[in-house]
């Protein structure tokens, strides 16, 4: 039962059965108008054959100029030559090859359709009506031929050909199933790869796949990076925090373990210990909530930076936090969330530290992403400009933190192409200003 088992889901299945439910129509539909013309041009090709016949059977009655009793008798043999029924009416006699056929076709001597179709006895007769003068007698021909036979032959035609068409249909789905099969082979050596990607046997997926996959595994590919520079991030966020947190650890612990009691002087020491380790944690927690829960998404710049100022607002309670956003940057912009959330985040962070009572920060998309951020604090000095953004340098050791914000800021600008300026605010203290390179087309 499992053999026989279709899954719905599977892309194969779905192309086999829109690919064979277009097939199936299109001969289906095909099909049926081969049997309506085919039954059309029959129709006309005897039409025009009865025609011709008609036209040289009143020639030949028009030749002889015999009296109309003798026109009728000679009428009938020549008329028998055609192997077709007739029925013939000149000024007011009416002659028929067969008695019957008078009183069939009768309707039709007064009617004005040239070609028309008769269903009697169980025989289907084309008939043609040629109205005519003779020896200025107007006179009605009606030459006829059973349609039946021809009908027949038809039928048995368009049902060979519906037999071939659905062989033909046959094997065009059986085309179709290895065409798709064919087709599914870079899905399936892209699964493959996924395998081992997750194996650990790879690192990147390959770029050889059909040009309709390159969007996606370059995405692929992009999201990987981001998450391998932010692991890479975290570990040497890690392995400083546990190099700043070792040496307090040890003196508390000596302490601690130490037989020598713990006067006034010890416990304020060790007060102070447990207060630096605590504010190096709150640093680290502080840039966890900086990096925002979107990763992989495209940054939205006024989304991000609301809620960036929302959050410092709440940690710098004494700061006031200003934002302004220039016209037309409320849209998506090709970086990712996270790493313009770190973005913002480091230089809010910095300047929220250092500013005296205010933050200012814009945002503007022109020609790309453009971030000031300006504060009213001590500033820095001309000589030490230079030297922001330096891993591990610190401007003031009584603050904390592990002089690593602005190195990572610096990571991050160059990943994007971006560049940092540092300068004197406005408002007396620090200016930043970041400026990320992009199309808005690409976005």
């Amino acid at each position: 039962m499992s053999l026989l088992r279709i899954d719905r889901r599977s892309l194969r299945i779905r192309l086999l059965a829109w690919l064979s439910g277009i097939a199936l129509l299109v001969t289906g539909l095909t099909w049926l108008l081969h049997g309506i013309l085919l039954n059309d041009l029959a129709r006309d090709f005897l039409g025009e054959r009865l025609e011709r016949e008609a036209d040289h059977a009143i020639e030949q009655l028009r030749r002889d100029h015999l009296a109309t009793a003798r026109v009728l008798d000679s009428a009938s043999r020549g008329f028998a030559i055609f192997h077709h029924l007739y029925v013939l009416r000149l000024g007011d006699e009416v002659s028929a090859s067969h008695p019957r056929w008078q009183e069939a076709l009768l309707p039709l001597l007064s009617s004005d359709e040239s070609l028309a179709e008769v269903r009697e006895a169980g025989q289907h007769l084309l008939v043609f009506r040629q109205p005519f003068t003779l020896d200025d007698q107007q006179g009605v021909l009606l030459i006829g031929e059973d349609f039946s036979q021809v009908e027949a032959g038809l039928h048995r035609l368009h049902w060979w050909v519906g037999g071939i068409a659905a062989s033909l249909l046959l094997l065009l789905v059986v085309l179709n199933l290895l065409a798709v099969s064919r087709g599914m082979v870079p899905l399936s050596r892209l699964r493959h790869q996924l395998g081992e990607l997750q194996a650990g046997k790879r690192d990147r997926l390959s770029l050889d796949v059909p040009s309709e996959l390159d969007s996606l595994v370059g995405q692929l590919n992009r999201f990987m990076d981001e998450i391998d520079g932010r692991l890479q991030r975290s570990r040497e966020s890690v392995a400083n925090l546990s190099h700043a947190l070792k040496t307090p650890l040890a003196a508390v612990i000596q302490v601690l373990r130490g037989s020598r009691p713990i006067d006034a002087a010890r416990r304020q020491r060790l007060e102070e210990r447990l207060e630096e380790i605590h504010a190096q944690l709150d640093v680290e927690l502080r840039r966890s909530r900086i990096a925002g829960p979107n990763a992989g998404r495209l940054a939205d710049p006024c989304r991000d930076a609301n809620r960036l100022i929302e959050m410092f607002r709440t940690l710098y309670p004494a700061k006031r936090f200003t934002l302004e956003i220039a016209e037309g940057t409320g849209q998506r912009i090709p970086i990712e969330s996270q790493d313009l959330s770190e973005m913002i985040g480091i230089v809010l962070d910095n300047a929220g530290k250092w500013a005296n009572q205010e933050v200012h920060c814009e945002i503007g998309l022109q020609g790309g992403l453009t971030l000031r951020v300006e504060d009213d604090g001590p500033g820095v000095a001309e000589d030490d400009l230079a030297r922001l953004g330096e891993r591990g340098w610190r401007l003031d050791e009584a603050h904390p933190g592990y002089g690593l914000g602005l190195s990572i800021l610096n990571q991050l600008l160059k990943r994007y192409a971006g560049k940092v300026r540092f300068g004197h605010s406005a408002l007396g203290g620090l200016s930043v200003e970041i400026h990320v390179p992009f199309t808005l087309d690409a976005a």
